[in-house]
């Protein structure tokens, strides 16, 4: 399985949570809260619902805890990785 990027993480927060923020600013500033970004428990919980569609993988209780993107990325890369 691939692992998920900014790039990825970016389109999804735009798809799932309605939140436009380019994967610059991931990249830049990665450990920047979430809730600093806009993206609510909701809007969290969509995108881990997004992953899990489109990977067919349940991601772990946790994710949808994620604080910020660059916890989330390694949390869901770990999982992704493992189930590979």
């Amino acid at each position: 399985m691939s692992k998920i990027t900014v790039e990825e993480l970016a389109a999804l927060m735009k798809r799932a949570a309605g939140v436009t923020v380019s994967p610059q600013q991931l990249n830049d500033k990665p450990d920047t809260g979430f809730d600093v970004l806009g993206v609510d428990s909701l809007g969290l919980l969509g995108i881990v619902g997004e992953l899990e569609n489109e990977h067919g993988t349940p991601m772990p209780v946790d994710a949808e805890r994620c604080k910020t993107p660059q916890q989330f990325l390694n949390l869901v890369n770990n999982t992704l990785m493992a189930g590979a």
